[in-house]
């Protein structure tokens, strides 16, 4: 219900059994996009300046209450901004898979990005010495 998306398909669990032929709930295709990009932020868009577009969103199978979403990205190319020499827009695409393996979400979009040496330090709550003491 987080998406509104109220279609029985997702929401009524004999309607899904009898009247669809994926034969079960199937998840709302937003809430598998939101996850998989979601899980794209630590690695590619943490932190950049900003996300310009997505190009394109395909979902190649349905997802089902219980799958197990894992997702990759890679970088396509990149561009230098002509206006400011401090940035840059990166392509990238990002695959989700479920737990046997199967592609269920791909997109691909750009982002406004620093280049490397104008890029703010990251800043954390806690010291940069975190792994300077001996474990346990």
């Amino acid at each position: 219900m987080m998406t509104m998306n109220h279609h029985p398909l997702h929401t009524n669990a004999w309607f899904a059994e009898h009247e669809t032929v994926q034969g079960k709930n199937v998840v709302v295709g937003n809430l598998v996009y939101s996850l998989v990009l979601g899980m794209s932020v630590p690695d590619v868009s943490g932190s950049c300046i900003a996300n310009l577009e997505v190009e394109s969103l395909s979902h190649k199978r349905p997802t089902f209450h219980g799958d197990t979403i894992y997702a990759e990205t890679r970088v396509l190319g990149k561009v230098e901004s002509r206006s400011k020499d401090d940035r840059g827009v990166v392509t990238v695409e990002t695959k989700g898979f479920n737990q046997r393996g199967e592609e269920v979400c791909y997109f691909r979009r750009k982002l406004m990005v620093w280049k490397r040496d104008s890029a703010p330090p990251r800043q954390r709550p806690y010291g940069d010495d975190i792994w300077d003491s001996t474990p346990g």
